[in-house]
């Protein structure tokens, strides 16, 4: 929901400009025509592919710059949109070499590409970079229409980056403007914004009025897409305020949501509501919430995957006519001698085309299947193993600490929305906490869990990488103690030897079978060993339960 004002007045910016090209293009320009018309119909990936054919075509033949400029800009769009907000980027720097903004007519085409570079850098949660973008696009626009767009994504951006002044006065000026006042859609989406800001600034502000009159309109409207904001700004208002009211707008924001067929809107009503339900129901929702980002996470990687294999495509495609073009010039200039040469540049030609073709199918074969296979084992370290170790501490806990489950969950939910671009970063508790917290959120009644070692200084000199990967590693080998061991004691103690740390990990459990093979958890241990260039040693021997001694370099 938060961005939804800045997506509905860019569908209008993308409007605007399609009836101002249109205006400008030619009979002849059908590839470009032909990309606007599948793009009206939705079918975004044939609009994508025939943007990436007319500017080639206007690469290649006509040199028309403002024309390729325009195709960059629009792919760049598409792309956004699904996700893949590098690519995004890397088109709409493309875009921007082929304008010149001294050019008064190609200023605008270029404030647009500067807006698309702002709102993958703010998706990308580089806030201080979608700044300079918006700013500079704000700079180069003279269309009213324009301003509204960017200075409204400029607001969202502050907001974010928790500069509420500044934002407030971006609103500001945005409500005073007659071309918002006159759209009234706009108007109240604007308005609902600048409230919730004001609210996030000083929480004693009473935004209620005004969400509760945004949301009077919208219901008059049949607007089920305003409603959803409406309600997502009412729940988070009175969520500490009256619980119960939180409870009923969650609710309806969930309804709305599925009716939109929006999972992240979804996602985020159940996250919601899973924190303000009862118990039993909180445990329903909960279960609802996990098959949900289950299968966002697959959306996203099907809707990449996508776009790799219609790049793939275009590539060869490319190649293609460049072969074509090659052989139509040694034509052209070697008339006399291309009959005695013709049966050999053919023979070569489809050999060298078979091989090439194949050298590409399987690079793009494995390129996918290795994402899918990354993938996978984000889902099931940072995904997986989390929601086992929730339920886990839910199962041992007799007393139950409400507020620190939910914080867990929450924090898992932002870790599972950024799985696609997930890299390590400086927590905020020392590593040695996390571990113990970790280690410890395993004990039982029935089963001890001793810890030795673990101390602070333990990890002064290990990078972020290698705690990063070692968090994971551990969380792994305790899941599947869990699981499997039948353990009553389980035993860790970390080593300092000056050059190296040793973990030893022992249980008193069933151990493993020696002819049993490794699952899917240990086999990605022993790869996360292999990237912090450490070392694993299993003793499986039943009699003796189940010891690991772990070894990696202080890096």
């Amino acid at each position: 929901m938060k961005n939804y004002l800045s997506l509905s007045i860019l569908l209008l910016l993308i409007s605007c400009h399609k009836q101002n090209e249109n205006t400008k293009l030619s009979s002849t320009d059908h590839l470009y025509e032909k990309a606007w018309s599948f793009k009206d119909q939705g079918m975004v990936d044939s609009s994508y592919i025939y943007f990436n054919l007319a500017k080639d075509e206007a690469l290649h033949h006509t040199n028309d710059k403002v024309k390729i400029a325009k195709c960059l800009i629009n792919m760049a769009i598409i792309i956004g949109e699904k996700g893949d907000y590098f690519s995004s980027q890397d088109i709409s720097l493309s875009s921007i070499d082929f304008l010149d903004s001294s050019k008064i007519n190609e200023r605008e085409l270029l404030s647009s590409a500067y807006n698309e570079l702002g709102k993958a850098s703010h998706a990308l949660k580089k806030y201080d970079e979608a700044e300079k973008f918006y700013n500079k696009a704000l700079s180069l626009t003279d269309s009213g229409n324009s301003k509204t767009i960017y200075l409204n994504n400029l607001a969202n951006n502050y907001s974010h980056k928790k500069q509420y002044n500044k934002a407030i006065a971006c609103y500001k000026d945005l409500l005073s403007m007659e071309i918002i006042k006159s759209d009234k859609d706009n108007y109240v989406r604007i308005l609902s914004n600048y409230a919730k800001t004001r609210w996030l600034k000083d929480s004693n502000f009473d935004a209620a009025p005004i969400f509760l009159k945004v949301l009077r309109f919208r219901i008059a409207k049949n607007d089920l897409l305003g409603r959803n904001a409406s309600y997502s700004h009412l729940t988070h208002y009175y969520f500490k305020k009256k619980p119960d009211s939180a409870l009923y707008y969650a609710n309806e924001m969930y309804r709305i949501a599925k009716i939109n067929k929006s999972p992240l809107d979804q996602a985020e009503a159940l996250q919601m509501l899973i924190k303000l339900s009862p118990s039993l129901s909180s445990k329903l929702y909960f279960d609802r919430y996990q098959d949900l980002t289950d299968s966002i996470y697959i959306a996203t990687s099907n809707d990449k995957n996508q776009f790799a294999l219609i790049r793939y495509e275009t590539e060869k495609h490319k190649a293609d006519n460049l072969i074509l073009q090659k052989e139509n010039s040694e034509r052209k200039y070697q008339i006399i001698i291309i009959t005695s040469v013709a049966l050999f540049i053919l023979l070569g030609g489809i050999f060298w085309y078979r091989k090439r073709k194949r050298d590409i199918e399987t690079q793009s074969e494995k390129a996918i299947t290795d994402s899918k296979l990354k993938t996978s084992k984000k889902v099931h370290d940072v995904v997986a193993n989390g929601l086992y170790r929730v339920m886990t501490e839910i199962e041992n806990q007799q007393d139950l600490d409400r507020n620190h489950v939910l914080d867990k969950i929450e924090d898992l939910y932002e870790k599972s929305r950024d799985i696609s671009y997930e890299k390590p970063t400086e927590a905020n508790k020392p590593f040695h906490e996390t571990l113990s917290e970790i280690l410890t959120s395993f004990a039982t009644e029935n089963r001890k869990v001793l810890i030795a070692g673990n101390d602070a200084e333990l990890w002064q000199r290990v990078s972020e990488r290698t705690k990063y990967e070692l968090e994971h590693i551990i969380q792994e080998l305790m899941v599947n103690m869990k699981k499997h061991s039948q353990a009553s004691n389980v035993v860790m103690r970390f080593e300092n030897n000056g050059e190296q740390i040793k973990i030893y990990y022992t249980d008193n459990g069933v151990g493993m079978p020696k002819n049993k093979g490794f699952n899917n958890g240990l086999r990605n241990t022993g790869n996360r060993i292999e990237e912090i260039n450490g070392a694993i040693i299993f003793d499986t021997e039943v009699e003796k339960g189940f010891k690991i001694q772990i070894s990696f370099p202080i890096s």
